[in-house]
């Protein structure tokens, strides 16, 4: 098989269509689709169901994905020096997504210390409310709230974390302070916007009774600020709190949630740079997490 029809194969498996695949490839969609079509011709097989939705892997495609992606990670590791200068240090490009939280209040600092390490590495942050897509190729390597539920990707846990309930002092002294959790079901909350909760640990609010959320916002940075400017209670990331010196934590004694990030690869042949990579990510995010949860000296109502 010709890799060059194989890279416009992922390419088009990942986008779920031409339009998708062509800008990544550099090719006119018409070209791309000649090159799916030559290399089903040499397959004697029909690799995309085609439909005006897009284009479907048939089975054939699936079972050919793992082998392209073999030899994709076969090629990325024989190029050249595997992705690192002459002094041994990472090269090129890797893009990490990440939930909002991590990427504005952990992965900036840990990303800077790796990229100090490291000057002809370029990171880059995909920060989104939702679960990156790595099949889709959105980013080299992910990090969750929940291990993923398919085969094709590897998961190691990161780090666990913390959230607390908090308020700014402003709020509190005009509002007062809820004595138990079960006031919270008629306090004003802050928190995600419920229809857009994309995975079932982020759900903080529904467990303790909480039907309504005047004040939502589907990323966790408006949710913090949200909560400095006033505007009710929060459950918030213990290690964001050093960024929030207006917010004071409420009924530490009763709520402190743990959850815990999960680092995500693809589950094919592992890759020496990415290894390498996130061995470092993985040893810069539990330190950080440990030293910004120890530097919350706030009072506690």
């Amino acid at each position: 098989m010709n890799w060059d029809d194989l890279r416009v194969f992922l390419a088009v498996a990942r986008a779920e269509g031409l339009s998708g695949a062509a800008p990544r490839l550099r090719l006119d969609p018409a070209t791309a689709g000649r090159r799916i079509a030559r290399l089903e011709r040499s397959l004697g097989a029909v690799l995309f169901a085609r439909s005006p939705q897009g284009y479907t892997l048939t089975e054939a495609g699936q079972r050919l994905v793992p082998r392209a992606e073999a030899a994709e990670a076969a090629l990325a590791g024989g190029l050249g020096d595997g992705g690192q200068d002459g002094a041994g240090r990472l090269s090129g490009t890797i893009r990490i997504g990440a939930p909002d939280g991590c990427a504005n209040y952990l992965l900036p600092q840990v990303c800077a210390a790796i990229g100090a390490a490291h000057p002809a590495l370029d990171i880059q942050i995909l920060a989104l409310p939702r679960v990156v897509n790595l099949s889709r190729r959105e980013a080299d390597l992910a990090i969750t709230v929940s291990p993923p539920a398919t085969q094709r990707l590897r998961a190691e846990k990161l780090s666990d974390y913390h959230l607390s309930l908090a308020a700014s002092r402003g709020w509190l002294a005009q509002n007062g302070t809820p004595e138990t959790l079960a006031a919270l079901g008629d306090a004003r909350m802050i928190g995600y916007i419920p229809d857009m909760i994309f995975d079932a640990e982020l759900d903080y609010l529904a467990q303790f009774g909480v039907v309504r959320v005047p004040l939502a916002a589907n990323a966790v940075s408006v949710q913090l600020n949200f909560a400095r400017a006033g505007a009710g209670l929060a459950i918030v990331h213990d290690f964001a709190l050093p960024s929030a010196p207006e917010l004071v934590r409420v009924l530490a004694d009763q709520l402190r949630l743990t959850r815990t990030f999960w680092l995500v690869t693809h589950a094919g042949p592992r890759d020496a740079r990415l290894e390498r990579f996130s061995t470092l990510l993985r040893e810069g995010m539990r330190a950080e997490i440990a030293r910004q949860e120890a530097s919350v000296a706030l009072p506690v109502f």
